[in-house]
């Protein structure tokens, strides 16, 4: 077939676009390192003032990096772009390198590929002279892997201010598919306080905190019900201090994910509700339901047909599924803001080894973005 002429375009500049995911992935960006993230966020607004050359309004932050957006066109619609720039990867963790058509390193799939795929779409646009009568603001992030914990009010603000918002994040491994859908996620800590002794000459006047924690581990692992989408992981356990001592103090992280927000109500209700199972311990539970649930509506599901129209256009079959992690889509759909997620680069592996993009699929992608800003 004919090739879509923005997808002809982006076909022609995929070697410019190759660099340009390079270059963002060099600027390495850990979440927790401050001065590397604000290094990557300034990397990147010197990318997007290049390719769509928009209006920049950074956000300062102390603690995490600034976060910064940027504004091209004007229009009675106004589609918001979400992405964030921060990996979860340590400096110098990951090898950066290109092999087998595919680009590897920290953040390449989650999701600097896409970012750098969504500019070259509006870039496109501007160039071919089809830009739509949008004002399209992308809002950068720096903290997204550590739960949005400084930029969740400035995504919600924005979000609120826009008709659609389209999450750059990545898409199904390999498949492609769109996220249409994303499980709330609930974060907590749960410590218990018990007594020490020492367990050979006087056991029975310790209170192990051990004890107690498993017990609570076994109730908590229980609520998980596939039938429902609920999960509850206990993923990290710490206490005690030698063998030969009864516990007086122990610790767990739990992670819990939820499809609704019903679901999510009970959860948090059990949770925040916890009571000793061993007499004479005591319990602290903290934390919160980091993400609602990002629940498919008629809106979601308009977008996403807009979306199969626009990949249609460049040859493509896109499909929809539910994903089981979080992203600053809960947020936006929490809101009753239309959104779309999973829109970012093809590839596979995030928070893996093996995280990478496929560089041939950058152009038909970037196109259906395109045609998808155009059919909002």
């Amino acid at each position: 077939m004919n090739l879509d002429k923005l997808y002809r375009y982006l076909e022609e500049h995929k070697t410019k676009m190759t660099d340009d995911v390079l270059t963002l992935v060099k600027a390495e960006s850990p979440s927790e390192n401050k001065a590397l993230v604000d290094a990557c966020g300034i990397t990147l607004q010197q990318m997007a003032k290049r390719l769509i050359n928009g209006t920049i309004e950074t956000f300062p932050q102390t603690t995490r990096g600034d976060h910064f957006k940027m504004t091209v066109g004007q229009g009675k619609r106004r589609v918001l772009v979400c992405a964030h720039f921060d990996t979860v990867w340590q400096q110098g963790r990951l090898p950066i390198k290109i092999e087998d058509g595919k680009i590897f390193g920290p953040g390449a799939y989650d999701m600097k590929g896409g970012i750098v795929q969504s500019l070259w779409a509006v870039k496109a646009l501007i160039d071919n002279g089809e830009f739509p009568e949008h004002e399209i603001v992308f809002l950068f992030t720096s903290d997204e892997e550590l739960g949005s914990q400084t930029s969740r009010k400035i995504i919600e603000e924005e979000a609120l201010k826009s008709d659609v918002v389209l999450i750059t994040e990545p898409p199904i491994d390999y498949t492609g598919e769109l996220k249409t859908a994303r499980k709330g996620v609930g974060i907590y800590q749960l410590e218990v306080f018990g007594k020490a002794a020492h367990a050979g000459n006087n056991h029975s006047a310790g209170k192990s905190a051990i004890l107690e924690l498993a017990q609570q581990i076994i109730k908590l692992e229980n609520l998980t019900n596939y039938h429902l989408g609920t999960t509850v992981n206990v993923g990290v356990v710490r206490g005690g201090s030698k063998s030969n001592v009864v516990s007086d103090y122990a610790v767990a992280e739990i992670d819990f994910r939820v499809e609704t927000d019903e679901e999510a109500e009970r959860l948090v209700d059990i949770m925040e509700n916890l009571q000793p199972l061993t007499d004479g311990v005591e319990i602290k539970v903290s934390g919160e339901l980091n993400r609602p649930p990002m629940v498919k509506t008629e809106k979601t599901e308009e977008l996403f047909r807009k979306a199969q129209e626009a990949g249609a256009l460049v040859g493509l079959n896109i499909g929809e599924k539910l994903a089981g992690g979080g992203s600053d889509g809960n947020f936006t759909a929490s809101l009753g803001v239309p959104t779309l997620d999973g829109l970012g680069a093809l590839g596979a592996g995030a928070h893996t080894e093996h995280e990478h993009i496929i560089i041939d699929e950058l152009p038909k992608r970037a196109a259906m973005f395109a045609r998808l800003l155009q059919k909002i």
